[in-house]
């Protein structure tokens, strides 16, 4: 695939916006950093999907896609599969938006594969800043927010669904995704950030999802795909142990705006560490 046919403004396809706000989500790193993409690649694999930015931006003619969040993934597979009902359904949740409606369907246990996405994605754009998570038995708990708007003037379901025709969806760890790789593959890793020792901050809270532990473990699944001769590029925390885990690849330092905050005044700006892998 050439990268030159994906356009950040200019002439070109016109951008795909991805349908999710996601914390840590790399909507600035496709702004800021597509010169860091390899400019021809085989096959795109995301383990870490999240809102997939970075594919949509792309738009790779094939892709393996991966998350251990099944929600996540059937949300995307319910865009590709069947985006207008799925578009119909988000309809009716901005009709019936309240409080009262919001904490019902969060309460709620769904079934069908395409109202449980559509929950999700309603869920996702009327919680407090969009953040995901969930309690200890896995129940998704975060309170309504001050966004209102369930059906955005950026959705384009039709678009997203054609943009994922030929991707390879499925809800697993990120070691079977990255030992997919094979030569001529582009794998992009952005895992939860997590570092060796205690850090303030959101990081904390991956800490239960995504230990250093798991760090370790996907600095090796890194290794065995560039050894296979894929081309990985990994996002992460700007932070000394993550610098000497990676140790012998090439490490860019990258700022980004802070976007899970109580308020805007507390967002700031925070450090990150690109490390390409070729």
């Amino acid at each position: 695939m050439d990268r030159e046919v994906v356009q950040i403004g200019g002439v070109g396809p016109p951008l795909l916006v991805p349908p999710l706000k996601w914390a840590g989500g790399k909507r600035w790193f496709v702004a800021r950093h597509l010169d860091l993409v390899p400019d021809r690649f085989e096959r795109y694999i995301e383990p870490f999907l999240g809102s997939g930015a970075l594919f949509f931006a792309l738009r790779p003619a094939a892709a393996l896609l991966s998350d251990l969040n099944s929600d996540l993934i059937n949300l995307y597979s319910c865009i590709r599969d069947c985006p207008i009902e799925l578009s119909k359904l988000l309809a009716r949740h901005q009709r019936l938006h309240s409080a009262e409606h919001y904490y019902r369907v969060r309460a709620q246990q769904l079934r069908s594969p395409l109202t449980q996405a559509a929950r999700f994605l309603y869920l996702n754009r009327t919680c407090w800043n969009g953040l995901y998570r969930v309690n200890r038995q896995g129940k998704f708990n975060v309170p309504i927010g001050s966004k209102t708007s369930v059906v955005l003037e950026s959705d384009d379901f039709s678009a997203l669904s054609s943009a994922m025709k030929n991707v390879d969806f499925r809800t697993s760890d990120f070691e079977k995704a990255v030992d997919a790789a094979k030569s001529g593959d582009f794998v992009f890793i952005d895992p939860p950030y997590t570092v060796a020792h205690n850090n303030n901050g959101f990081v904390n809270y991956n800490e239960s999802l995504f230990s250093w532990a798991d760090q370790v473990r996907l600095r090796k699944a890194v290794d065995r795909a560039v050894s296979r001769g894929a081309k990985v590029l990994i996002t992460n925390a700007a932070h000394q142990s993550i610098y000497s885990l990676y140790q012998g690849y090439e490490q860019l330092r990258v700022s980004r705006a802070g976007v899970i905050a109580a308020n805007g005044a507390a967002r700031g700006s925070f450090n990150e560490v690109v490390i390409r892998c070729y």
